[in-house]
């Protein structure tokens, strides 16, 4: 079996405690080759560690050569770097926010090389629910999707792994912020609060495109966002609240709540039709190996009947053997620019309708977007 080589661009919580680990147990499919950091004592210190190159500097890395696919972690949005490396005739794997506006993302070079890394649609308890849902109807037979998710800080989800700190100096730090400020005013225009800023770039973009892609997976991406809602209002991050129709005959509902003392990570996506319901449940992302739950819900004869699906398998590991399956057999992954630009085109429609509520001024690709459908 061929074995790639990897370069990491960022060695933030999210590679320390999943994918540096499964790079290191997948070694029948992937060799690190590079790992890059813009704080260079720590991208050293990782070098020194796995006995690899270091760099400061993620053009660097690239242009250093020796790598066949990248690997893209950092902060902030991954359109310059994807880019890059595209350019240079490498695979990628990007982590979320791919980008904060379509702009951004418009003629990537042969973005037929690029995945987008939605590890949640790789655990098998959601892959076993599509097929589910495939016998039982398909997406038009669901009357309601509810996703629930109960979030406590990233620092307690990671008390246990206790990751090392990466600390860039402000200056280089300033290229990559002036960069994401001017993607994010492309995609709301400049007159949108700080606020709203946030509220689209590191709740919507961050952390409620993880949901927006299950949803998507499932029943196709949102027809329409008809109600938006943000609470309380002096909290940050805050609770949010959005609803509206799927591409068939059913309704969604999304509960995103930020709760700084809630004792642990919890999700749950339920999937009701006229026989029965699926309904899905994950535990913190970072303990790896640690099973999501599908209970199926179904009637036989006067008998209810619920059946139970759990699997230990790793989703981040298979996520990373679907990327080694697109890198050596061209075997096309679940997600890629075109289903992240939709997801990006949900959130935009999501921050313009509480924009309307709120009676806050948002421009650019938004208002070229109806916020209800479309």
């Amino acid at each position: 079996m061929e074995t790639v080589r990897i370069g990491v661009a960022g060695l933030g919580a999210i590679a320390q405690v999943a994918y540096l680990p499964l790079l290191d147990r997948r070694r029948d499919l992937f060799r690190l080759a590079a790992v890059c950091d813009l704080d260079r004592e720590h991208a050293e210190w990782f070098g020194h560690r796995f006995g690899v190159p270091a760099y400061d500097d993620p053009e660097r890395m690239l242009d250093a050569g020796g790598c066949d696919a990248l690997l893209v972690l950092t902060s902030g949005s991954h359109g310059a770097l994807v880019r890059a490396a595209l350019e240079r005739g490498l695979w990628v794997l990007s982590e979320v926010p791919l980008g904060y506006s379509r702009a951004e993302l418009s003629d990537l070079p042969d973005a037929a090389r690029l995945m987008v890394g939605y590890m949640k649609q790789y655990d098998p308890a959601a892959q076993r629910l599509l097929e589910c849902l495939h016998e039982a109807g398909g997406p038009e037979v669901i009357r309601h999707l509810c996703v629930t998710v109960l979030r406590p800080p990233g620092r307690t989800q990671l008390l246990f792994a206790k990751p090392r700190g990466s600390h860039p100096s402000p200056a280089r730090l300033s290229r990559y912020a002036d960069a994401d400020e001017r993607s994010i005013s492309a995609a709301l225009g400049e007159e949108a609060p700080k606020p709203v800023r946030r509220l689209y770039a590191e709740v919507l973009l961050e952390g409620v495109c993880l949901e927006l892609s299950l949803i998507r997976m499932f029943t196709g991406a949102p027809a329409s966002v008809d109600h938006v809602a943000v609470w309380p209002a002096e909290t940050y991050p805050p609770s949010v609240e959005a609803s509206g129709a799927l591409p068939g005959a059913g309704r969604y509902g999304l509960h995103w709540h930020f709760l700084t003392g809630y004792p642990a990570y919890h999700q749950t996506v339920a999937l009701h039709h006229e026989h029965g319901s699926f309904e899905l449940s994950f535990r913190c992302p970072y303990l790896l190996n640690t099973p999501s739950r599908l209970l199926i819900r179904s009637r036989i004869g006067t008998t209810e009947r619920t059946l139970v699906f759990e699997d230990v398998a790793e989703a981040f590991e298979r996520q990373l053997v679907a990327f080694h399956r697109f890198v050596t057999q061209d075997e096309r992954p679940v997600s890629g620019l075109a289903e992240a630009l939709t997801d990006i085109a949900v959130a935009q429609r999501m921050i313009r309708r509480y924009a309307e509520a709120a009676g806050e001024p948002v421009g650019g690709e938004c208002a070229a977007l109806p916020a209800g459908g479309g």
